[in-house]
């Protein structure tokens, strides 16, 4: 990390993009299917990877990266609560913007599990000002994990510190 870079949920303000670097939940079935010894139609791999370079291509595009979290415990949903909670702002997601394979959609429909809440070992949720210049923001939006797919999907705004 770059001297003087503070990168931490107290600093997310209303109005920053969330932002997610992989599809959710991919780690944990995968994990889930092979220590209970669960077969799915469609076979679930993990989404393990690391994370460095694509904290360093954030941060040498300019972009002010408020907070980055690594979503493996409790999923993204956990992720955005605790940053809802430790910055006093309300996190709005749309849901239907974030990616979920398909194939994790079907075994945690199975299984009675709500993918925003399972483990993703390969991506972060980020929160970022939104640039006005436009490649800054090309670069956050589009700058992924282990070939995952990107997605913003959501804001803060003024709130008491919960997630919508």
């Amino acid at each position: 990390m770059p001297e003087g870079v503070v990168i931490a949920p107290r600093r997310v303000r209303p109005g920053d993009a969330v932002l997610v670097s992989g599809d959710v939940g991919r780690h944990g079935i995968a994990v889930l299917s092979v220590r209970e010894a669960l077969a799915f139609e469609e076979p679930v791999e993990s989404d393990c990877a690391p994370v460095q370079g694509l904290t360093a291509a954030l941060l040498a595009s300019g972009i002010d990266v408020h907070c980055l979290r690594d979503p493996t415990r409790g999923g993204l949903a956990a992720v955005l609560n605790e940053i809802a909670r430790d910055a006093s702002v309300h996190v709005e997601v749309e849901e239907a913007q974030i990616p979920v394979e398909p194939a994790v959609l079907g075994a945690c429909e199975l299984l009675g599990l709500d993918p925003l809440y399972v483990a993703c070992e390969g991506g972060s949720s980020r929160s970022c000002r939104k640039p006005r210049r436009s490649a800054p923001w090309r670069a956050c939006a589009t700058t992924g994990s282990a070939g995952g797919p990107r997605a913003s999907v959501g804001s803060s705004a003024r709130g008491k510190g919960a997630l919508s």
